[in-house]
């Protein structure tokens, strides 16, 4: 099969090899620019990823790490609008879309949206695996440990509400992976844009509650929304992981619709394993989606396309 250039909505990257001391040309992660150019990456989402409130400086530095990285390699163009990721594509450039993970940091100052898409934010979530001042998370803690099996019903606070509402004011993307079911009902009541799961997986398929239920991925499809497939085995399952992906992609289009499906890796927020230690594996996974009987345009519009026709409508 030809090569497919795709998209890929999550990754961690940025955060791993500032904390490392790296160059995000060749560091050794899942991702490295090198790695996205030869893997047919067209597009890369980076995410910004801090863990609690109070960590305004530690996001600081993240970002000024990125913003000097994507400057000064010519291969890499970093995107405001729809059409630099356009001008990407057809000059052969990696088009580097940042991302928030997390928005706790903002201590549940919603006016601070505006500097986020200032800085060139063009996706945020609202939450991560612990509250904030905006959301709580899907993963409820038993103790010391997650419970996988449990929902966390609890909804947006009111600042987070309010965040939803600068989010669409802003033309910023707004991702759910990570939120509470209450706080994904709530956003996809209030947004008026379509809004990304940018690496989740079906409940129905492998059920831990970083999953998202039939209704939700009902919902994010009615809103004209896509998600990306999560390629951590914990959310994937399975043995064969190429299999239970494309279980989960199956699952996703029997509810939702060819128009549903993207990519959403989380390399280098997960654990490398053989089938997908790093992004030039996303190839082959296509591949094996083609082998099952994917039909070409499925599986562009799954690489590329669905996530790239969200990206126009909201960011503009």
């Amino acid at each position: 099969m030809q090569k497919i250039t795709y998209a890929d909505l999550h990754c961690d990257s940025v955060t791993v090899c500032c904390d490392g001391g790296g160059n995000m040309s060749d560091f050794d992660g899942q991702t490295n620019i090198q790695k996205l150019i030869s893997a047919g990456c067209a597009a890369q989402c980076f995410a910004l990823f801090t863990e609690g409130e109070n960590s305004s400086a530690q996001f600081k530095r993240y970002a000024e790490f990125y913003v000097a990285q994507i400057a000064s390699d010519p291969r890499v163009l970093p995107v405001k609008r729809f059409a630099d990721i356009a001008a990407a594509r057809k000059s052969g450039r990696l088009a580097a879309i940042l991302t928030v993970e997390n928005m706790g940091f903002l201590n549940g100052d919603a006016g601070g949206i505006t500097q986020l898409k200032e800085l060139g934010v063009q996706m945020a979530s609202l939450v991560w695996n612990t509250p904030n001042a905006f959301a709580y998370p899907n993963l409820v803690f038993v103790g010391d440990m997650p419970d996988f099996s449990l929902r966390e019903t609890r909804g947006l606070t009111a600042a987070g509400k309010s965040a939803v509402e600068e989010l669409n004011a802003n033309r910023i993307i707004i991702d759910i992976s990570h939120l509470s079911d209450g706080g994904a009902d709530d956003v996809l009541k209030i947004s008026s844009a379509p809004v990304v799961a940018s690496h989740s997986d079906c409940f129905a398929v492998h059920p831990v509650s970083r999953n998202l239920t039939d209704e939700q991925l009902k919902i994010i499809a009615g809103k004209g929304g896509v998600v990306g497939l999560n390629f951590c085995r914990d959310f994937v399952g399975g043995e064969d992981v190429f299999d239970s992906l494309y279980r989960h992609y199956k699952y996703m289009v029997e509810v939702g619709g060819e128009e549903l499906p993207a990519l959403g890796s989380d390399f280098d927020g997960i654990p490398p394993y053989e089938e997908l230690r790093d992004c030039l594996k996303v190839q082959a996974l296509l591949e094996y989606f083609a082998s099952r009987g994917v039909t070409h345009s499925a599986i562009e519009k799954l690489a590329f396309g669905n996530f790239a026709r969200v990206f126009e409508e909201v960011v503009g």
